[in-house]
């Protein structure tokens, strides 16, 4: 069994801001792989299915970003899933709009999603990291975070969000760095 996270805030409204892009990432996972329709579960909303002969389990928390530890743990716990089996799908300043980066483990580098899930949950975790770039002008992270992708991004990101779905079988196989690779050169 696979636990994948996408990273965001359930504020309405807040849909196309580039905090939000872990929720639009597994909305496109359960369109494209037609996992169960969402529920209310564990504080998120749970979707279940498979892709490939993987159980998928995806959830988009909805205790907001800070918080999304403690929904995470609840369903490892209920669910017996190993953490070594979660893949969070979360935006990154460090990398540039339209990029991605897979690892294993690793810091939280100021997100405080992430800050939240190593809390309850540890390091032992995959992370997709989504490239929403710095912002180009003098504003503080947290508003440039919350503002909504531009035309030019929006672009970008539905082109690296198709091309994670068409290679996700890659990182259903816990090929991180293949997965990155191929996702960012085709």
């Amino acid at each position: 069994m696979l636990l994948f996270v996408g990273l965001g805030n359930p504020t309405p409204g807040s849909d196309n801001n580039r905090h939000n892009i872990g929720f639009k990432i597994i909305d496109s996972i359960n369109k494209n792989f037609n996992l169960s329709k969402q529920k209310p579960k564990f504080k998120g909303l749970l979707t279940t299915g498979n892709i490939g002969t993987k159980k998928i389990y995806a959830i988009k928390p909805l205790t907001f970003m800070n918080n999304s530890g403690i929904c995470i743990r609840e369903l490892l716990e209920y669910f017996k899933i190993d953490s070594k089996n979660v893949f969070v799908f979360h935006d990154d300043l460090d990398i540039d709009v339209g990029k991605i980066k897979a690892k294993f483990g690793g810091s939280d580098a100021g997100h405080n999603g992430v800050a939240s899930i190593d809390k309850f949950i540890g390091k032992d975790y995959s992370r997709i990291r989504i490239g929403i770039g710095k912002p180009e002008t003098k504003i503080a992270v947290s508003d440039y975070v919350l503002k909504d992708f531009s035309e030019d991004e929006q672009e970008k990101m539905e082109e690296i969000t198709n091309k994670m779905i068409e290679y996700l079988n890659i990182l259903v196989d816990k090929k991180l760095d293949l997965f990155s690779s191929t996702v960012n050169n085709k």
